[in-house]
C-alpha cells in the first residue's frame, strides 16, 4: 500500500511539473492570436494600395509605403480631433475616478453605518438598466449650454456605474482591522478614505482608469450628436466620418489627387492604428498594478 501511495504522488508531481510548461504554451498562444489582428492591419497601413486592394497583405507589408500615414498627418483636422480626445481623456478619467471613489466608499459600509444604504445601491443599479432616452439626454445637454464644448464629452458619463459596483465590492475586501486601526489612531472617514482605501486600491484603481480611458478614447456616437462643428469632433467621430462615411467634401483637389495612391483599406488601417496607439501605449504603464492585484487583501504582521 506504501508503494501505491508513492505511485500516486509521484504522478501528481509529474503533473505539477508539466502544469506551468502547458500553461505557459497555452497563454502564449492565446496572446499571439489576440496580437495577430493588430499586425494585420499594421501590416496593411504600410502597404500599397494594390496590394491591399488584391488581398495579398497577411503579417508584413507588401511594397511598403507611408502614402497612407503622409495623407493622414496632412489632415489638420486629424490632429484637431486627436486634441479634442486628449482633452476629453485628461478630463474624464480623473473625474471618473474621482466620483467612483466618493460613491463606491460610502456604499462599501453595513447598512449600520450608512442608513438606506441598499437603497442607493439599487438606484445607482437600475440606471445601468433605464435612461430617459436619446431625447431627454439631448435636451438636457441643450438646456445647460453644454453642446458643442468639450463638457458635453465629460460630463454625462461622468458617473460610470459600472466600475462603482466593480470598486464598492473590493472595498468591502479590505480589512477592517486597517480601517478600525485608522479610526482608533484619531482619522475621520475622509483621512482613512484617501491615507487607507485609496492607496490599497491601487491596483483596482489601475484596471477603472484604463476603462474610462478606453471608454473616452473610442466614443464617437455622442461626438456626432453633441458637436454641431465638425472642429470639435473627438478622433473616433472623425474617423467614423471620414473612413466609414467617407466624407470628403472638405478634401482639396490635390488631396484626392494623393487619395488615388493609396486604398481605402491602407487609409482606414493607418487611421485605426494610429487612434489606437495612445491606449496601447498607455498599458504597460497600467500592468504593473494588475500584477499587485493577486497579493490584495493581506494583513501583514
Amino acid at each position: 500500500m506504501g508503494h501505491s501511495f508513492n505511485s500516486t504522488k509521484t504522478r501528481q508531481a509529474r503533473k505539477l511539473e508539466w502544469f506551468p510548461i502547458v500553461n505557459t504554451i497555452v497563454l502564449v498562444l492565446v496572446a499571439i492570436l489576440c496580437i495577430f489582428p493588430l499586425i494585420h492591419i499594421i501590416a496593411i497601413s504600410f502597404s500599397s494600395s494594390s496590394a491591399a486592394a488584391a488581398g495579398q497583405v497577411r503579417l508584413w507589408p507588401v511594397d511598403f509605403t507611408l502614402a497612407s500615414y503622409e495623407y493622414t498627418a496632412s489632415r489638420g483636422e486629424f490632429w484637431q480631433s486627436m486634441w479634442v480626445s486628449i482633452k476629453r481623456l485628461a478630463l474624464g478619467t480623473p473625474l471618473n475616478l474621482l466620483l467612483t471613489i466618493m460613491v463606491a466608499y460610502p456604499l462599501s459600509k453595513e447598512s449600520n453605518a450608512l442608513r438606506f444604504r441598499l437603497v442607493y445601491a439599487w438606484a445607482f443599479f437600475l440606471t445601468m438598466l433605464f435612461n430617459g432616452g436619446l431625447i431627454p439626454w439631448y435636451v438636457t445637454l441643450k438646456e445647460y449650454g453644454l453642446l458643442n464644448t468639450i463638457w458635453a464629452l465629460v460630463l454625462p458619463g461622468a458617473v460610470p456605474v459600472f466600475s462603482i459596483i466593480l470598486l464598492l465590492n473590493f472595498f468591502r475586501e479590505v480589512p477592517k482591522e486597517l480601517e478600525e486601526a485608522a479610526l482608533i489612531d484619531g482619522a475621520g472617514q475622509w483621512t482613512t478614505l484617501w491615507k487607507i482605501y485609496v492607496p490599497i486600491s491601487k491596483p483596482a484603481l489601475a484596471t477603472l482608469a484604463l476603462f474610462a480611458m478606453v471608454e473616452h478614447w473610442n466614443s464617437w456616437f455622442d461626438g456626432l450628436i453633441l458637436m454641431g462643428n465638425p472642429d470639435n469632433y473627438p478622433l473616433q467621430s472623425y474617423i467614423q466620418t471620414i473612413v466609414i462615411q467617407q466624407n470628403l467634401s472638405n478634401v482639396s483637389r490635390d488631396e484626392l489627387l494623393n487619395l488615388a495612391l493609396i486604398s481605402d483599406r491602407t487609409l482606414k488601417a493607418s487611421q485605426i492604428f494610429l487612434g489606437s496607439l495612445p491606449i496601447i501605449m498607455a498599458y504597460p504603464f497600467l500592468q504593473k498594478y494588475f500584477v499587485k492585484g493577486i497579493v490584495l487583501g493581506s494583513v501583514k504582521g
